[in-house]
């Protein structure tokens, strides 16, 4: 990133950022719908795995380059200030504006999974204060894992019904090559809008006067998380409920799993402790304690009775407002 481009130009780059993210975003959504269709998945599944990675890419991108570079705070920040970004803003605008049902049967490995990886990064969090190359390749070895099961699964499904109409899915008009590239020019496009909007949108930021502290945690992790966000749109305005559900709950397992495991095994780190909030260190107190609670708010009503509520929606958005106002008042 060249922190030292005109304002105007870091603007100019901003919108093409955007731009992309959106196109991308378009195409990447339409890939996965048709190719839900064309092998008879649950769109849910398709949202969890082939989507969720897509997505993830620029979180990926982003930490293993603060890795390497020494910023530790960087990929801790971006992986779970993005996990609370996509749940309590992204995933709460949807359920906000359109509750839906949801398949609980499909919901149940992601979550799992998800809740698995977080209970081991809470104890190195608490307990340890560091992440070592060994919890690194512990979260890549689950990340090979979840998506052998995933991709057992499919097949199977696939196999039980290869006459099946998924309700959800519309008709498709794309053969399965043209769904693929879809996928893979969408997913290009939407890595190279989130780190246009990244890279110069905090630009933007330094030049308002944006603490770097602040920018890690937010705008950085509201930044990479964009894609997610454009793929939410993008579905619940042509009515892929499951697909958003399962790139969300999908993105926050791979930020723990793939994006914080890349960036671990290639370069160790201490828990950061750049920020305090009532005398202590804030990723104990504030951040870590928020991402867990609203993955609860989220998932466990789902869980229980198959369906996403409003109220959900609004709570999860007051969370989110609560936590950006802390970060800059504090």
């Amino acid at each position: 990133m060249d922190t030292d481009v005109s304002l105007w130009l870091a603007v100019l780059l901003f919108v093409v950022g955007l731009v992309c993210l959106v196109k991308g975003g378009d195409w990447f959504v339409r890939g996965a719908v048709d190719l839900a269709a064309l092998l008879h998945i649950p769109e849910l599944i398709v949202g969890a795995t082939v989507v969720a990675i897509g997505t993830t890419l620029p979180e990926v991108m982003v930490s293993a380059s603060a890795a390497v570079k020494g910023i530790g705070a960087m990929s801790y920040g971006n992986a779970i200030g993005s996990i609370i970004c996509n749940t309590a803003l992204i995933s709460a605008l949807t359920i906000a504006i359109r509750p839906s049902e949801t398949d609980r049967k499909s919901l149940r490995l992601p979550v799992t999974f998800f809740f698995i990886a977080a209970a081991s990064y809470l104890v190195l969090s608490y307990f340890v204060g560091r992440f070592d190359r060994a919890a690194g390749v512990a979260y890549l070895i689950m990340f090979v894992i979840y998506i052998a099961i995933n991709v057992k699964q499919a097949m199977k499904l696939s196999a039980e019904n290869p006459d099946a109409d998924d309700p959800e899915v519309e008709e498709h008009n794309d053969p399965l090559w043209l769904s693929l590239v879809l996928l893979v020019v969408g997913g290009a496009l939407i890595a190279v809008g989130a780190r246009l909007l990244v890279d110069y949108g905090t630009v933007i930021a330094i030049y308002m006067g944006v603490p770097s502290s602040v920018i890690a945690l937010t705008f950085i992790a509201l930044g990479t998380s964009l894609p997610e966000l454009v793929t939410a749109i993008v579905s619940l305005a042509k009515g892929h409920g499951a697909l958003s559900l399962g790139n969300i709950i999908g993105a926050n397992l791979f930020n723990l799993i793939l994006v914080n495991g890349v960036s671990v095994t290639l370069a160790p780190y201490e828990l950061p402790v750049e920020k305090t909030l009532f005398g202590r260190n804030a990723a104990l107190v504030l951040d870590l304690p928020l991402m867990l609670f609203v993955m609860l708010l989220l998932t466990v009503p789902a869980l229980i009775r198959g369906k996403l509520y409003r109220w959900q929606g609004i709570t999860l958005l007051a969370l989110y407002v609560g936590f950006i106002v802390l970060q800059f008042a504090v």
